[in-house]
């Protein structure tokens, strides 16, 4: 009794002990790109203060989620004065990244969006992007992203977009097309409120203009419409996860909202909000469990023109190019990733999905959601090509097969995770 006794009473004066080492300074290693004073002012820890292994780990699963780092870890050393050096490793991703997206329009042309961006500029972690986009119609558009301009917590995003696509319109059991341009500018600020969370507020004027193209025509449907628009923005975002190269784990929640109004009478304004859950697990070594949850409503007004949409590219793998659109939705994607072959920097991975959803028709009713016809179902198999040391690449094939009434199946190809 008397030996635990002392066990214990060595162990609380060894923890208080600990919990005054201090940090003598703290040193970057294996940056090439980052800068240096740039990584230090993300750091929780600096010189002078408590040795924390608790923060520590915080600030190095910080690192992993920046773009331009591949991998981070650290290492704590005693000085001779009794003091400790703290080391955080990194090992940094490629940045300048081009992107090459080809697809088949909704009327079966050929279509490519090819961009260029460089995700750490200035070695400060500054996004700069633009890219160029040839579907049906030409578009463009320029990115800018600094999370850590002024501060640890304080940055700025701006964006100018050109967007023309040829759409389809659904109305009175038919459909058309309609030639939409979308000109927008955006300014956003950026904060931080702390590891986990974080809040975007932003302001977009733009310009929509839907030009009849083809198909079914009705009285109550305009052949042209030309709307000058005032878009009010927030993303508030939890983050929890943490990255080791190919594997995720952890929780993750985004929830998007924006109010849309006009300075032209008769002109409805207008909402929309949706929200997205990210969970991920790991599965042994090799395997990672990915799911993705998207609830989302909008003003149900009975329009063809609805915002919500049912896409290969969005939300379910086979199901085509932009087939239906609602003023709802519920979406579950689940995945099982397995890594297949490692080695050095390159990543074979395969996976099996699930997809299902259900959208709201336009000035419908909240029971559209359990009706069949609304309801879509497709599992899949698919393939992920990895380059551990460039950000975002990943090159994926998906194949989907419905199984929900009235269902397709198709090849979905892309780059990065689909979600």
């Amino acid at each position: 009794m008397k030996k635990k006794l002392l066990f214990i009473l060595l162990l609380i004066c060894f923890s208080g002990v600990s919990q005054n080492h201090i940090i003598a300074d703290l040193k970057i290693q294996g940056n090439k790109k980052l800068k240096t004073s740039f990584l230090k002012s993300l750091a929780s820890i600096k010189s002078g203060s408590v040795l924390d292994s608790t923060v520590i780990e915080q600030d190095i699963k910080r690192l992993k989620r920046l773009p331009s780092v591949a991998h981070a870890y650290y290492q704590v050393f005693p000085t001779e004065e009794g003091s400790y050096n703290v080391f955080y490793g990194i090992e940094e991703n490629f940045t300048l990244i081009p992107s090459l997206n080809i697809y088949t329009t909704d009327n079966d042309e050929f279509a490519y969006r090819l961009g260029l961006t460089e995700f750490n500029a200035l070695g400060r972690n500054i996004t700069v992007g633009a890219f160029y986009q040839k579907d049906v119609f030409h578009s463009y558009a320029l990115n800018f992203r600094a999370p850590y301009l002024f501060s640890k917590q304080l940055g700025l995003a701006f964006n100018l977009q050109s967007l023309t696509t040829l759409e389809p319109v659904f109305f009175n059991n038919t459909s058309a097309y309609y030639r939409y341009n979308n000109k927008s500018i955006g300014l956003s600020g950026l904060y931080e409120f702390n590891f986990s969370n974080k809040l975007e507020l932003g302001i977009n004027t733009f310009v929509e203009d839907y030009k009849y193209e083809s198909g079914e025509t009705s009285p109550e449907v305009p052949l042209e419409l030309n709307i000058p628009k005032w878009l009010l923005k927030g993303i508030y975002e939890f983050n929890n996860l943490d990255y080791s190269y190919q594997y995720i784990s952890g929780f993750r929640s985004q929830f998007n909202f924006q109010f849309v109004t006009s300075r032209r009478e008769g002109v409805e304004e207008f909402f929309i909000g949706w929200n997205d859950f990210f969970l991920f697990k790991r599965v042994g070594e090799k395997g990672n469990w990915a799911n993705r949850i998207r609830l989302g409503l909008a003003s149900n007004n009975d329009t063809p023109f609805a915002p919500f949409s049912v896409d290969n590219n969005v939300n379910i793998r086979g199901v085509g190019n932009t087939i239906d659109r609602g003023t709802g939705v519920i979406v579950v994607n689940t995945e099982y990733r397995h890594t297949l072959f490692e080695k050095d920097w390159f990543v074979l991975q395969g996976n099996a999905f699930v997809d299902a959803g259900s959208w709201r028709n336009p000035g419908g009713e909240l029971s559209d959601f359990s009706r069949s016809k609304n309801m879509k179902l497709y599992p899949g198999i698919g393939l992920r090509f990895f380059h551990k040391k460039i950000y975002n690449a990943v090159f994926r094939i998906d194949y989907g097969y419905g199984v929900s009434k009235n269902a397709t199946q198709g090849l979905v190809f892309g780059i990065g995770q689909y979600f």
